[in-house]
């Protein structure tokens, strides 16, 4: 009896296993260039150091996730900052390029999943209270 469950055990776990790395959550498409010349300059300005995609990043300004589709927020919000700057947010200086392939990317990401942070845990100014209470 305690062979045939385990046996089982194993069965399912090979089973479970074979989905999990053959099938994606959510499929998403395939960047675009401009998405992946996004990335490398995303990349190279360690925009991470500071910034989140999927809760995973820095913590001086917020996750970038879904700043696109955020209805307060989006694709014209998340420009300007790229062209200007803010008071926490140096002034990259930017070519027109870059933030058109600054902003497929953040496109590309929006669309590929949601930021596991609750809305309740962002503070006002875009940070993460990870408190227990």
């Amino acid at each position: 009896m305690v062979k045939r469950i385990f046996i089982l055990l194993i069965l399912a776990y090979f089973c479970y296993s074979f989905l999990v790395y053959t099938k994606s959550a959510k499929e998403t498409e395939q960047p675009t260039d401009q998405a992946i010349a996004g990335l490398s300059i995303w990349q190279s300005r360690n925009c991470q150091a500071c910034h989140q995609l999927y809760g995973l990043g820095g913590y001086m300004g917020p996750d970038l996730t879904n700043i696109i589709s955020d209805s307060t927020k989006g694709a014209l919000f998340a420009k300007s900052l790229l062209i200007a700057g803010s008071p926490r947010m140096p002034n990259f200086n930017l070519s027109e390029t870059d933030i058109t392939n600054l902003l497929a990317f953040l496109s590309w990401v929006d669309k590929s999943g949601k930021t596991a942070v609750p809305a309740e845990k962002v503070t006002w100014y875009g940070n993460y209270n990870i408190d227990n209470q």
